[in-house]
């Protein structure tokens, strides 16, 4: 038996329930009970005001997405948010539905049409949002530690260790080696985070710390540093506990860029809170720069081009022709020429890591520019849409690619600097020959020895008097650099 046809007083239950679904409460004066649609509307403008509070602010916004705690409770209100709409337009329909004439009700076709179009209103934002919500809890729990609590290494003492070299050398026991919480670093204290490339994937054997750059924040002013390290310094100092090495004094006499290796091959020669890799390389850069690395974060120069595609490519001024006939390819096996243009260029992930990662027509100097003129530009051009459209891509990613000590509870004090940092006033610092050169080995190996004394008063003079230091030491801003 068929339903009666459809008129604008039988099609009333069905437009209440929409207008419910959409507003909860309008649904309800559609079908004319206006004292409960007065409740319901009263209640959507205190969600509405809750909404506002919450997300009103971009950084308070941002710092609900960097909490598993917020997370959770973020879908909690979601699911029952769903629930009050869903109530809401059941409640408008059967109310409008019980004042229509005996045997009048909404035809079969209207019914279908209406449900499929509540089924879109109720369900697919909400699915959106849970989306969205299950892979940030999933990234930050996997990428980030659980905890930036204080943590106290105990002391360790290791039996003698046979160097390269055939000699036998004994360590030493370490003293307890503590990590402060994060809370302190929104002082008065700088913030400095070591940034690292490495050059891990196919064809090669361990990881290779390629780039090493230390971001230095000053969280009252926002004054920002950036002290570039090169990878081919060597006999750089140890902290005091580390080390299996005689080389004139506590120190790694190899390339500075196999630090991470060496952690695993040595254990014990890095004691510490962290993974003894982990230690190496954050305690070596913290005595190099004379200042203390309170967290890393080391990307896989390979995932870097799906960072870079994920983020719809990155648009990059470059000053000078790029050429690379023999360009080793992310496979490590197959090589290409690579050629990048003069001017305003968008690469592509690819091309990017080439721009950033190539030194056959010029030096690890070069590169290191570069590279620092690739980050620049991916942090002031990341583009929100392109970052929700690929956000599944983008987290895969970075769970597959990024390694850091950075925990959790420290995210949200992190975003806290991001307003302040003046990207176009970023000083910039590359320890590089022949200025912090000091001498070249003395066994005759390759490889040069840096002056750290001149490093530590030049990374002073910057933390202290950034414009001082740039008329000093003839420094450009990084905006300079990149233009």
């Amino acid at each position: 038996m068929t339903g009666a046809p459809s008129s604008p007083t039988s099609s009333k239950p069905v437009l209440a329930a929409i207008a419910s679904a959409i507003i909860p409460g309008v649904g309800q004066f559609i079908a004319g009970d206006r004292r409960k649609g007065s409740v319901l509307l009263a209640v959507d403008a205190i969600l509405m005001i809750l909404l506002f509070v919450f997300f009103g602010d971009e950084i308070a916004f941002a710092k609900l997405w960097l909490q598993p705690s917020s997370l959770a409770l973020m879908m909690i209100g979601n699911i029952a948010l769903l629930g009050y709409r869903i109530w809401a337009a059941d409640d408008a329909y059967r109310t409008a539905r019980a004042k229509l004439p005996a045997g009048t009700r909404p035809s079969g076709t209207t019914m279908v049409l209406a449900g499929f179009g509540l089924a879109l209103l109720l369900l697919v934002p909400h699915a959106v949002f849970g989306y969205y919500d299950v892979i940030q809890y999933d990234l930050i729990t996997t990428v980030f530690g659980s905890s930036s609590s204080t943590t106290t290494s105990p002391p360790v003492t290791s039996p003698p260790v046979t160097t390269e070299t055939g000699e036998t050398v004994p360590t030493t026991a370490t003293s307890s080696t503590t990590v402060p919480t994060s809370s302190g670093f929104l002082g008065d204290e700088r913030m400095n985070i070591l940034l690292i490339g490495g050059d891990f994937g196919v064809g090669r054997t361990g990881i290779r710390t390629d780039t090493m750059i230390t971001v230095s924040i000053d969280p009252t002013t926002g004054e920002t540093a950036m002290f570039s390290v090169p990878r081919n310094w060597t006999q750089v100092p140890l902290p005091e506990g580390m080390g299996i090495w005689d080389c004139g004094y506590t120190c790694y006499p190899e390339l500075i860029n196999e630090l991470w290796v060496a952690g695993e091959n040595y254990p014990e020669a890095f004691p510490g809170p962290g993974t003894p890799s982990e230690n190496a390389v954050k305690g070596v850069i913290s005595e190099f720069l004379g200042i203390p690395i309170h967290y890393y974060a080391m990307v896989n120069l390979v995932g870097f081009v799906d960072i870079v595609d994920a983020l719809g490519g990155v648009t990059i001024d470059i000053p000078s022709r790029v050429v690379d006939e023999e360009y080793p390819n992310e496979d490590g096996v197959t090589t290409e020429r690579i050629v990048i243009e003069p001017g305003l260029q968008t690469l592509d992930g690819h091309l990017a890591l080439a721009y950033a990662r190539t030194r056959n027509q010029d030096s690890d100097y070069f590169r290191m520019n570069r590279q620092r003129c690739v980050i620049e530009a991916m942090v002031e051009q990341a583009d929100p849409i392109d970052l929700l459209r690929n956000f599944q891509t983008l987290a895969n990613v970075i769970k597959d690619t990024m390694i850091t000590d950075i925990p959790i509870d420290a995210l949200p004090e992190l975003l806290e600097l991001k307003p302040l940092i003046d990207l176009e006033n970023i000083v910039s610092v590359r320890f590089i020959p022949p200025d912090y050169h000091l001498k070249f080995r003395d066994d005759g190996e390759p490889g040069r020895v840096p002056n750290i004394e001149l490093v530590h008063e030049h990374v002073d003079l910057v933390i202290s008097d950034p414009q001082r230091a740039i008329t000093e030491l003839g420094l450009e801003r990084l905006e300079d650099a990149c233009s």
